[in-house]
């Protein structure tokens, strides 16, 4: 039986996450998830991948918005839910994407640059902004946030526990962020989730997660390693690319809470789904 065991969501883009034990899911996923995202002078998203330490900031949901504080260094700053402040319409880029956002605040901009001691700027994406999916693996009338391509990612807990006997330092999940993860069944068993129900919400795999330099960052202290590219290239490479999660698109919305039963309806059997494990 596959049971969900986590739920997470990441509210700016590439900041650390929240560990919820239920949520909304909602046209453009998770409620909150990669609405807000930090850009720089071209208005192009930034990331751990040139700012690790964005992995210093703390982040909470509370009732009047995002709280985020930095892990050494004094002050905090809360958010709004709703843009309060410049309200500025801007294009904003993510990968090849280009999409509507709106300027926070001029006070938002001077504390995250402070604190990560970068000039950047923080956005938002209004209700109204539709960002369309990866239509080469997904029906281009679907949504997302500002995550990388689609609005869920799924791992299986099992997943994670078959990488982790293979390393000498056992890793956490963070390293990879998931929305969704699942106790029961094989690992890697995500791979092959073609369709598949959580309470009455209908989720389908499009596409392996290919993974980058991110999940080689320790999100407590912001160093880098090699690992787990390096375990993972010996047994999870394909076409170039090391795969580990399954990304996701949805129908429906509705609220799904750890515990809940995942429905496995039909199996991804295209090639691009297979990967030949070595041991």
């Amino acid at each position: 039986m596959l049971k969900v065991s986590g739920l997470f969501i990441y509210p700016i883009k590439s900041l650390p996450g929240i560990a919820l034990t239920e949520a909304l899911v909602t046209e453009k996923g998770f409620e909150h998830d990669r609405r807000w995202m930090l850009v720089d002078e071209n208005n192009l998203f930034i990331s751990q991948r040139e700012a690790p330490q964005m992995t210093q900031l703390i982040i909470s949901v509370k009732d009047d918005g995002l709280h985020i504080k930095h892990k050494t260094k004094n002050g905090a700053i809360t958010i709004p839910f709703y843009s309060l402040g410049i309200d500025t319409d801007v294009q904003v880029t993510i990968w090849d994407d280009t999409c509507n956002a709106t300027y926070v605040s001029d006070a938002a901009d001077q504390w995250f640059s402070e604190m990560l001691e970068i000039k950047c700027r923080l956005v938002y994406m209004p209700d109204d902004t539709r960002r369309i999916v990866d239509q080469q693996y997904a029906p281009g009338d679907l949504v997302t946030s500002f995550a990388d391509a689609y609005p869920f990612l799924i791992i299986g807990q099992a997943s994670l526990d078959d990488l982790n006997e293979r390393l000498t330092e056992a890793l956490p999940m963070d390293r990879f962020r998931p929305n969704i993860v699942f106790t029961g069944g094989q690992p890697f068993e995500e791979d092959l989730m073609g369709s598949f129900t959580i309470g009455n919400i209908h989720f389908y795999g499009v596409k392996l997660c290919a993974r980058c330099i991110i999940t080689t960052i320790n999100q407590q202290n912001a160093t880098r390693g090699k690992e787990p590219l390096k375990t993972l290239a010996s047994y999870r490479r394909k076409n170039n690319k090391i795969l580990f999660g399954q990304n996701l698109v949805h129908h429906g919305e509705g609220t799904i809470a750890i515990g809940d039963r995942i429905e496995i309806l039909s199996l991804n059997q295209d090639e691009r789904f297979l990967v030949n494990e070595k041991v």
